[in-house]
């Protein structure tokens, strides 16, 4: 029978861990309840992986102390806070616990200025304004509609709810990157090692001959030579290409400009656009359902948005919002975001149903971002491979034409 850890908050408030032996998770969630305990999180483990994970985790904050509070702690604390504050405790009290529970310097001391600005007198909101690096504009007014509305615990855990979806898309994106820039860091050092490791060896060779070489092979020579002896300058030359591209991508007006571009790319415009349709509604969605205003939703959401042109269109939709002229016509007058999901903002809008509509559009499209991105790779994929095969083969060709022009000399 599998065993789990869990971590739970007892009736008084105290938080405990332990282990369960038991079938399933819900069976685990069950047992706590019956005795009073309100489950915080549940893994798959043992006893001794308890007691492992808590020495390794002492000497991670030891050895490795994070600098920073990371987007995953930032998530597990949301979702902790919610159980707490269901469980009945103060806010104050419930961050005391998170305080005691969080091992990581960074956290800990996120938490400790927020439960002293709590105990100031400050709400919730107005401490997390005062970590601006840390808690984005949508977390912080999503925490104030809960505090408006009486209802923090539920909005925290809607919260926490959307930044797992959001995590989920973010590491479906990324896990389907990296089998292609494996495939470009081979294709590099494929053809950098065929420069390095093979061509110097007819270098020799060709020189003897004292005959012109034909220009394909005279520029793979130097090719080779030059990465043979310059080898750390084309390594600064990338990192100075690579620093280059940095800035001109942080620059506000060509950023918009290469995310224009972007979109109007086949396959990767289509992935890039699923992508920021699926964060858009979710994350309009659930700002709308917490008694946010759409008007200041939608400002909110366009800070969100990591394409910029995708981000700049909104701002003509919330001019038109502003005057009376409905959010989901002006927002397909766009033309950047897909149709399907604009004719279902229009029907949702017209029928009081927004909230539902954006969540069904969110669905829809974090499985129309995997599709997308299948297809994607199949063109990518196939494309690297023979980009890799063509770049050898004219190595090897360049090389064969040397050794034709020496062969024409013997005879």
């Amino acid at each position: 029978m599998p065993t789990y850890r869990y971590k739970a908050v007892k009736s008084g408030g105290e938080v405990a861990t332990g282990v369960i032996d038991a079938p399933t998770e819900m069976d685990v969630i069950e047992r706590l309840r019956d005795q009073g305990m309100m489950p915080m999180s549940i893994a798959l483990g043992s006893a001794a992986d308890l007691a492992a994970g808590k020495s390794k985790s002492k000497k991670r904050v030891g050895l490795f102390a994070s600098r920073k509070v990371t987007r995953d702690q930032v998530m597990s604390l949301t979702r902790e806070l919610a159980t707490l504050l269901r469980a009945g405790l103060p806010l104050d009290r419930a961050l005391e616990t998170l305080i005691a529970l969080a091992e990581a310097p960074p956290l800990i001391a996120l938490l400790q200025g927020i439960r002293d600005n709590v105990r100031g007198g400050r709400a919730l909101s107005q401490a997390l304004e005062q970590r601006p690096d840390v808690f984005t504009r949508f977390y912080i007014n999503l925490v104030r509609a809960g505090e408006a509305g009486g209802a923090l615990s539920t909005v925290l855990t809607r919260l926490a709810d959307t930044m797992e979806r959001n995590k989920e898309l973010r590491e479906t994106v990324i896990s389907a990157m990296i089998y292609p820039i494996i495939l470009v860091i081979v294709a590099a050092l494929s053809v950098v090692i065929l420069l390095i490791m093979v061509v110097p060896q007819f270098e020799a060779t060709f020189a003897q001959s004292g005959k012109a070489l034909p220009i394909p092979t005279q520029v793979v020579v130097w090719l080779g030579a030059f990465m043979k002896g310059w080898w750390w300058a084309a390594l600064i030359a990338v990192f100075l290409i690579g620093s280059a591209i940095r800035g001109f991508l942080k620059n506000p007006k060509t950023r918009a400009r290469w995310d224009a571009w972007i979109l109007r790319r086949w396959l990767i415009g289509d992935v890039v656009t699923r992508i920021e349709t699926a964060r858009f509604a979710r994350t309009l969605a659930t700002l709308v359902g917490n008694g946010v205003t759409l008007l200041s939703a939608l400002t909110i959401v366009k800070e969100t948005m990591t394409n910029m042109e995708m981000a700049r269109v909104l701002e003509g939709v919330i001019v038109n919002l502003r005057e009376g002229r409905g959010f989901g016509k002006p927002l397909a007058d766009t033309g950047l975001y897909p149709k399907l999901a604009t004719q279902m903002i229009i029907v949702g809008e017209e029928s009081g149903r927004l909230e539902e509509m954006l969540m069904r559009i969110a669905d829809i499209y974090d499985r129309e971002v995997q599709i997308a991105i299948k297809r994607f790779l199949a063109v990518l994929e196939p494309v690297m491979i023979l980009s890799l095969a063509v770049m050898v083969l004219l190595i090897v060709l360049s090389i064969m034409l040397g050794i034709i022009g020496m062969n024409d000399l013997v005879r």
